[in-house]
């Protein structure tokens, strides 16, 4: 439709183009208040231990079963604009603290639909904003009073919190010994800093393979790089390993310009030959010289310097991703070489075994027992593809969960608790508020409780007998009593070793109060019309990101 305005002569004034649609005021609101609700909704069920999955099948018949927040999200190609903004908070949670992206959504969700009930009463949606960022500022401020602080590198902690990462996943019953394989990993590769600890989750590398079972999971010493050796000659397995890591071509480069050799006779042609021949030997002498026994190189490797490194008894692998080469000079303390005319042998790395090994139908080679490695991997096994899948993206939640901790010691208990406690100290704060901004505050009260009240619920118990426990045990002064989803009660949490960082908790309310206000501010939705009456026009071409190809917006169809 065009919006037309009709002029003071009487003349139809139009502003957008034939085909745009607006939805004003209340409509849109109400459009994007449900579009939010319907994406909490679907996450909602995954929450917590008993938590349900998801199974996810994209277009080509690809198919993920995961309970993991963002990964549910990014899965489905949502189309509805206020719904996208539910998926970017899922996203940036992930990026940033790595855990807690169901939670992030479930509670936007839920200040959303509370908002929902105050607007209805004419409760102005900016008063509601406002309401909101300060109840937020308010429950941070409760949750960084009751933190634990901990000790950065203590394992013991980290494991707690990495456990409890996985406890909602589906590698529960092995969240013990992945719990130990990733805090070994975090704290061997964490650095200490002056004000505590810094770890770059890029420092672990996580590799995956189909076959064994979640328990052969493995944490290596080193690197697991997925090539081959690449010659048939060469040893499969070198001890006591000094690594050369070398970024250039063991091959006769090219010429960048078109050379002619006139060549009259076959002597010539040999002594050409013989050439190369010889500059590739001098080549691997090169490597001989410095003393290694293992050369992982970044580019390729002709067959004759292959043929020369097998003579000399030198594992050799070719063609390794850039990330693997730094990952692998982190992990033996090898310099990456650039000309071959440098290398000596303080730039060799060193490790205590190198072998290719088979892994289910691949071949791999193993860099392990490194000294000091500042990086390390994690092989992840599991029964088919999609229990690795999913099991890599526990682990990935459980090292960002280590990480927060060792940057920021401070850790909460889990099951719901800090945001009951939270809950009840908002609801004694709001009554010193004034004016309607006191019904706002009450709103996000009562949003913070539905996190416990979805663990409950996912659990099977009684959502008003669980919340009216909860808040009675809460007020007599344990403030850690929570929702124990495992066995259908409630309890106190922190005994339970049921424990969050801090810093997950802060995201979460953060992200979520900021989800919510911009949606809830939104009082206008205007669309583009699709371009050139043709096939609707794919996301993100035409309109704004993607609205061109949605149904109008008035009538929406969801």
């Amino acid at each position: 439709m065009s919006i037309q305005q009709g002029s003071a002569g009487g003349v139809p004034v139009l502003i957008l183009k034939e085909g745009a649609s607006q939805t004003k005021g209340r409509d849109a609101q109400k459009n994007n208040i449900t579009a939010a609700k319907l994406i909490a909704e679907i996450v909602r069920s995954s929450l917590g231990p008993r938590g349900m999955d998801k199974m996810l099948v994209d277009t080509l018949g690809d198919v993920t079963i995961t309970n993991d927040g963002a990964t549910i999200l990014k899965e489905i190609d949502v189309q509805h604009p206020a719904a996208k903004m539910m998926v970017e908070i899922s996203k940036a949670t992930d990026n940033e603290v790595g855990d807690g992206t169901t939670s992030v959504v479930v509670l936007a969700g839920a200040l959303i639909e509370k908002a929902e009930e105050l607007i209805n009463k004419d409760v102005h949606p900016t008063i509601i904003v406002d309401g909101y960022r300060k109840s937020a500022t308010k429950a941070i401020e409760v949750l960084n009073s009751i933190a634990q602080k901990i000790e950065g590198n203590e394992k013991a902690e980290l494991a707690r919190i990495a456990r409890t990462s996985m406890q909602t996943k589906l590698v529960s019953k092995e969240a013990g010994d992945l719990a130990d394989i990733v805090v070994t990993a975090a704290t061997s590769v964490a650095e200490k800093t002056d004000t505590g600890y810094r770890l770059d989750i890029d420092d672990i590398k996580v590799e995956k393979k189909a076959g064994g079972s979640i328990r052969d999971t493995r944490l290596i010493k080193g690197i697991v790089l997925d090539k081959e050796v690449v010659h048939g000659g060469m040893p499969k397995r070198i001890e006591n390993a000094k690594i050369a890591l070398i970024n250039s071509a063991l091959e006769i480069e090219k010429t960048e310009f078109d050379a002619k050799i006139n060549i009259n006779s076959p002597d010539q042609m040999k002594m050409f030959l013989e050439e190369e021949n010889r500059m590739l030997k001098s080549m691997v002498d090169k490597i001989i010289a410095s003393g290694a026994n293992v050369v992982v190189c970044q580019k390729g490797m002709d067959d004759i310097a292959q043929h020369y490194l097998a003579k000399a008894n030198i594992l050799a692998v070719r063609r390794v991703k850039e990330s693997d080469m730094s990952k692998m000079s982190r992990a033996t303390g090898a310099r990456v070489v650039n000309n071959l005319d440098d290398l000596t042998a303080k730039d060799l790395g060193s490790a205590e075994l190198v072998e290719e090994r088979k892994v289910e139908t691949d071949k791999w080679v193993f860099v392990e027992g490194c000294k000091h490695p500042k990086s390390v991997t994690i092989l992840i096994r599991g029964g088919s593809q999609r229990v690795v899948d999913e099991a890599e993206r526990s682990v990935h939640d459980a090292l960002m969960v280590s990480k927060d901790v060792l940057e920021k010691p401070a850790i909460v208990a889990g099951g719901g608790a800090p945001e009951a406690y939270a809950a009840s100290k908002l609801r004694e704060w709001a009554s010193t508020l004034s004016g309607r901004e006191q019904l706002a505050a009450e709103k996000f009260a009562e949003a913070l409780e539905v996190i416990p009240l979805s663990l409950a619920e996912n659990a099977g118990m009684d959502p008003i007998d669980t919340l009216t426990e909860l808040r009675s045990k809460q007020s007599k002064g344990s403030k850690w009593t929570g929702v124990d989803a495992r066995n259908a009660k409630i309890a106190d949490m922190s005994k339970l070793d049921v424990v969050e960082p801090l810093a997950v908790k802060e995201q979460i309310i953060k992200s979520a109060t900021e989800a919510a206000s911009m949606i809830l501010r939104i009082d206008d939705v205007i669309a583009s019309s699709k371009s050139g009456g043709g096939p609707p026009a794919p996301p993100g071409g035409g309109g704004m990101g993607g609205m061109g190809g949605m149904p109008g917006m008035g009538g929406m169809e969801m």
